[in-house]
């Protein structure tokens, strides 16, 4: 099988497979959109939390040990 018919077999198998792709309606689309927002916005305040009360610490054993 030479280099041309092996690109052919593959964009045959390519069209074939995209047909069995379901894509999300809109609405599901936006529901999982809103809750990716959510989490990342739960997250980035949980890190944000987490750091503030780590440079806080840090600061505190710097100051004691100075």
């Amino acid at each position: 099988m030479n280099t041309v018919d092996r690109i052919r077999t593959f964009l045959n198998e390519v069209k074939i497979e995209t047909k069995k792709i379901t894509w999300p309606t809109p609405q599901e689309l936006k529901e999982s959109t809103t809750v990716v927002i959510i989490a990342v916005v739960l997250i980035t305040v949980f890190i944000a939390i987490i750091d503030l009360i780590l440079n806080n610490a840090l600061s505190f054993v710097i100051r004691l040990g100075g």
